[in-house]
């Protein structure tokens, strides 16, 4: 079985596109459901979800606040796979309910080690 990295980006800067209460308890049910439907396949690797804090490094000493300056598709969170190859991790990202939402999107990648072990 092979690694695969779900991220999962969406806007989570402009005002009028969070959701409400009511909506985010829905969203949660919806994503709690697909992640259960990897888990029964025996699939889920794990996952977090990411704040919205943080600092973005650049060459020549350079940081900035938050790494959503320049874009309103925030990085959410993501989720690790294990799987036979792409085209079934792919399968798996298509569901997500994220996908849902207007603007929103789902990356897949696979998960190489450049690191000796």
């Amino acid at each position: 079985m092979e690694e695969y990295l779900i991220l999962m980006r969406l806007d989570l800067l402009t005002r009028e596109a969070q959701p409400s209460p009511e909506q985010m308890q829905e969203y949660m049910k919806q994503y709690h459901s697909w992640i259960a439907g990897i888990v029964a396949e025996g699939k889920f690797a794990g996952g977090k979800g990411l704040s919205t804090e943080g600092k973005v490094l650049k060459p020549g000493n350079v940081m900035t606040d938050g790494p959503y300056a320049e874009t309103k598709e925030s990085l959410a969170g993501f989720i690790v796979i294990r799987t036979g190859n792409f085209d079934d991790a792919v399968r798996l990202a298509a569901q997500c309910p994220i996908l849902n939402g207007e603007g929103n999107s789902v990356e897949v990648r696979k998960i190489v080690s450049v690191h000796e072990q």
